[in-house]
């Protein structure tokens, strides 16, 4: 019996009496893979250059912010769009359009002389990534046969997860030897390669039921809904949970959201069918993404700041000392599509968030003089839990999605992760900040240092939520070296909290992750490998 997602044009021939290479599974994913490098890496080579670039611009503070937070809005807002923009046109065409906007954007941000500009052209650079990423696993789902999806998304895992742990480690050297702008022009050889291979090989294939109009009013209320989550979510440390702006934002993503699923239950051919989320399998891969995301991401953001400020590192070096990650990660992610493809996702995503937690758990023992080895330790485990994670909960969000769906899932798997690693870092950043400000004051009378105005105190909370020591200029040396250790135990104690909480989260979901199972699409009009 033919499934109704059935592709339009048959199924390619086989590899070996095949007429050209186009349509070819793994090239295919080679030239996919090249996208989505491109801008795995951008999200976080930037943040090396930030400080650069406001001094070289002469930007405020809340202009560099803006840098990173206008491309994390667009990107976020316009995903679930972007992904139904490909299963209307085409996901080749899609990733072709999306990989070169990203690619000339990411070259004009290098000739910009103003950060407006800059700006200006992250939020074009985010709306590219948001077209590129969700065509990017539309291509795979539609090129790849069930049997070896999983393998495919280990190798996708692989080099979102190098190119992630990678970007520190290229932005020091580039921002080092070069300048800023080479962290942007990078983006442009990469970009025209993805172009050209995807050009030579990628092939369309579009879904018989694929929708043939647009959502629009479904557009609007779910971009103004996940504007205001993630713009909530970004502030939230400074604005603080409680405070009106906080609560009015947050209050108007939830009616936005509200809004937006009545208004799917009654249009025609709806942005998000409700209908995917019947699927428990897909709604459990989904919440599992959001999860392992907010332990991730915001786990992670802790962790930089632990080895820069606390333990004195260069970014290239504290990029390094993340390496046992990124490792284990390049490594663990083809094996563990091989392992889903042959016994399911759920013990493999069960096992994955275990060892997260517990790497967690152990990262939440760190003191401002852990060893390497003993850290080294804990990244690996850290690596070795995401792999699985990363491959299984893609492959049950897209593989449970019809295959006219196939981008709207990517949307959303790629959604997930935004919001979840926006929320681990606004919610770990309030946990860090409140256990500062709790424990600072007493640390710092029981190390018999003089108490300065509540100014100068609020400004050495600041400081200390970072890792930072607020030793005054011209400090004698015993007296700075008081404050430093005062400084990097409280950071350290709260840090821990953190790592704590995301333990716990983990664990949550390695409890969902038992709700997951294999995709249930179908083979139909796959190439064959």
């Amino acid at each position: 019996m033919m499934s109704r997602t059935t592709v339009a044009d048959a199924t390619p021939p086989a590899l070996g009496p095949r007429k050209g290479l186009r349509g070819h599974p793994w090239l295919t994913l080679i030239s996919v893979a090249f996208g989505v490098m491109m801008v795995a890496l951008d999200g976080t080579i930037v943040s090396i250059a930030n400080p650069a670039i406001q001094k070289d611009l002469g930007a405020s503070l809340a202009d560099v912010q803006w840098i990173t937070n206008a491309y994390l809005l667009a990107l976020a807002v316009a995903l679930i769009t972007a992904g139904k923009i490909g299963d209307r046109f085409g996901h080749r065409l899609v990733f072709l359009i999306g990989t070169t906007g990203f690619a000339l954007s990411s070259g004009l941000i290098a000739l910009s002389g103003g950060v407006s500009t800059v700006v200006g052209l992250r939020v074009l650079q985010g709306l590219c990534g948001a077209l590129l990423m969700p065509s990017a696993l539309g291509v795979l789902r539609a090129t790849f046969p069930a049997e070896r999806l999983n393998m495919a998304l280990g190798v996708w895992g692989m080099v979102i997860g190098a190119s992630t742990a990678g970007g520190p480690i290229v932005g020091g050297l580039l921002v080092e030897h070069v300048n800023w702008q080479s962290v942007f022009f990078i983006n442009v050889p990469v970009g025209a390669l993805a172009v050209i291979l995807g050009l030579l090989f990628l092939k369309d294939r579009r879904a018989e039921h694929a929708s043939r109009s647009f959502d629009l009013p479904g557009i609007v209320l779910l971009s103004a809904a996940m504007f205001c989550l993630v713009w909530a979510l970004i502030n939230a440390a400074d604005w603080h949970w409680g405070s009106a702006k906080t609560l009015l934002f947050l209050g108007a993503s939830a009616l936005g959201f509200l809004l937006f699923a009545l208004w799917q239950l009654r249009a025609r051919e709806p942005l998000l069918p409700l209908g995917l989320f019947r699927s428990v399998p897909l709604s459990a891969g989904t919440v599992l993404m959001v999860l392992m995301a907010f332990a991730f991401i915001g786990g992670l953001f802790f962790v930089t700041f632990y080895l820069q400020n606390v333990r004195g590192m260069s970014p290239v070096s504290s990029g390094l000392h993340l390496l046992p990650t990124t490792a284990m990660m390049i490594v663990a992610s083809p094996v563990a599509g091989a392992l889903i493809t042959r016994i399911g996702p759920r013990i493999p995503l069960a096992v994955g968030m275990a060892s997260t937690a517990v790497a967690c758990f152990g990262l939440a023992a760190l003191t401002p003089h852990t060893g390497t080895l003993l850290m080294s330790v804990w990244f690996v485990l850290l690596g070795i839990g995401l792999a699985p994670t990363m491959v299984g909960a893609t492959e049950v969000i897209v593989g449970n999605a019809p295959l006219e769906h196939a981008g709207v899932a990517g949307g959303l798997q790629q959604s997930a992760m935004q919001v979840g690693g926006s929320l681990g870092t606004a919610v770990l950043g309030a946990v860090v900040a409140s256990r500062v400000n709790h424990l600072l004051p007493g640390n710092w009378a029981a190390a018999g240092l003089p108490r300065g105005t509540p100014e100068q105190m609020a400004q050495a909370d600041s400081a200390v939520q970072v890792g930072v020591a607020p030793v005054p200029p011209g400090a004698p040396p015993e007296l700075a070296a008081r404050i430093s250790s005062v400084a990097h135990d409280t950071f350290v104690s709260a840090m821990s909290t953190g790592f704590v909480v995301s333990g716990c989260i983990a664990v949550c979901a390695a409890g969902v992750a038992l709700l997951t199972r294999r995709g249930q699409h179908t083979t139909d009009g796959v190439g064959a490998l």
